[in-house]
């Protein structure tokens, strides 16, 4: 797994030369422990992974062992408690975790995206410094809500407004999907800025557990990552006005949510498909040393499945390239960029669901155990593009 290494935004909007497994190959001394308390948060969440997705229940001792081994306020700045991990740091973690789980790999992707949100665009709020603090010391989990009614997967339009009366704010909002809300510590939500405001006039708000409540609206079937308890909810909010981000949405999306997300779910995808070559790569080696020494038909489908990731891997390591080189607002803004980051989820979908099911295509492997693994990036493929 190496790669040309390259400079990269920490979730501080800061640079640095750092190296990581899945992109750029070793990591220093100083990540090398965020690498080694991933995988031992993955050997938990592989023990479940089956259970988690046939009960559809979230990954209950996965999220314990991540927020025991201090993950979820890794990327918080080293000023307010946390390591000031890179995002490519979390990328790596979120491969780690999707070669043992995929529901685990996705919900910890979806939380370090409001994490990079909230540390980039809220660094000038008392209110979020706070609790930014707060994550690093009680290693909050936060679940996120963007979409909404029959909206569908429009993130750029709200139809739920904020409230505002003598500091407080109230929120009532039907979420399409939250996904593993009901077991999140909080909750960051699009909302318009204001009852008279237009639909695109959208704000980033978070909700602490104390905050709001939720009712289960509907539900979701999501066959591989079911773990991630993806339902619908009417969501009822209300807090102080300071929790509200003070950049707007429009900025917040196009700088962070939309770039972090995307890197983040291809490095949770690159896990999955790497998951299913190492059981392909077991299933030929164990194949190879039968009396007849016959090679299965299908192993030089493995060959292609082994080009394939290498072609995710380089893909997501060119998009964070991107990434660290858009320093500037004017370049994060730039269409050349935008395009580049879409273009980067779809690629590193579709190569992730190819490199799953082309060990498969023969009869000589017998499903090598993919069948929910295969499933989950498809569903991952599908899901992700619908919601952004």
């Amino acid at each position: 797994m190496s790669a040309r290494p390259a400079a990269r935004h920490s979730a501080s909007a800061g640079h640095g030369p750092t190296r990581n497994a899945l992109v750029a190959g070793n990591t220093p001394e100083s990540q090398e422990s965020l690498a080694v308390r991933a995988e031992r948060v993955a050997a938990v969440a592989a023990k479940h992974a089956v259970a988690v997705d046939r009960d559809s229940c979230v990954p209950a001792e996965a999220i314990a062992a991540a927020r025991a081994e201090r993950l979820f306020g890794a990327a918080i700045p080293r000023e307010l408690g946390g390591e000031g991990a890179s995002i490519g740091d979390i990328i790596d973690v979120c491969y780690t975790l999707g070669r043992a789980c995929a529901s685990t790999a996705m919900i910890f992707a979806m939380h370090q995206t409001k994490i990079a949100c909230i540390v980039r665009h809220g660094r000038g709020s008392v209110w979020h410094q706070r609790l930014m603090a707060r994550i690093a010391s009680e290693q909050l989990l936060l679940a996120s809500s963007t979409t909404e009614g029959n909206r569908g997967g429009d993130l750029r339009s709200s139809t739920a407004a904020i409230e505002s009366h003598d500091g407080r704010i109230r929120l009532e909002r039907i979420a399409t999907v939250i996904s593993y809300g009901e077991v999140a510590d909080g909750i960051v939500t699009t909302a318009r800025r204001s009852p008279d405001a237009a639909s695109g006039d959208q704000v980033l708000v978070v909700f602490l557990k104390s905050d709001y409540t939720l009712e289960r609206k509907s539900g979701w079937d999501a066959l591989g990552m079911r773990g991630t308890a993806s339902s619908g909810f009417k969501l009822v909010a209300s807090g102080v006005s300071e929790q509200v981000l003070p950049a707007g949405y429009d900025e917040i999306l196009a700088h962070t949510m939309m770039p972090v997300a995307h890197l983040a779910w291809s490095g949770a995808w690159a896990g999955i498909a790497a998951a299913a070559v190492d059981r392909a790569r077991a299933f030929v080696r164990k194949a190879a040393h039968r009396t007849d020494a016959t090679m299965p038909p299908g192993a030089g489908h493995l060959t292609r499945a082994g080009a394939s990731l290498r072609t995710l891997r380089s893909v997501i390591a060119g998009g964070l390239q991107r990434f660290d080189l858009a320093a500037d607002p004017v370049a994060l803004e730039a269409v050349e960029f935008q395009t580049g980051m879409n273009l980067l989820k779809v690629q590193a979908s579709e190569l992730a669901v190819a490199t799953v099911l082309r060990p498969c295509r023969r009869a000589g492997f017998p499903a090598i155990a993919t069948t929910a693994i295969s499933a989950s990036a498809a569903t991952c493929a599908t899901c992700c593009r619908r919601r952004s």
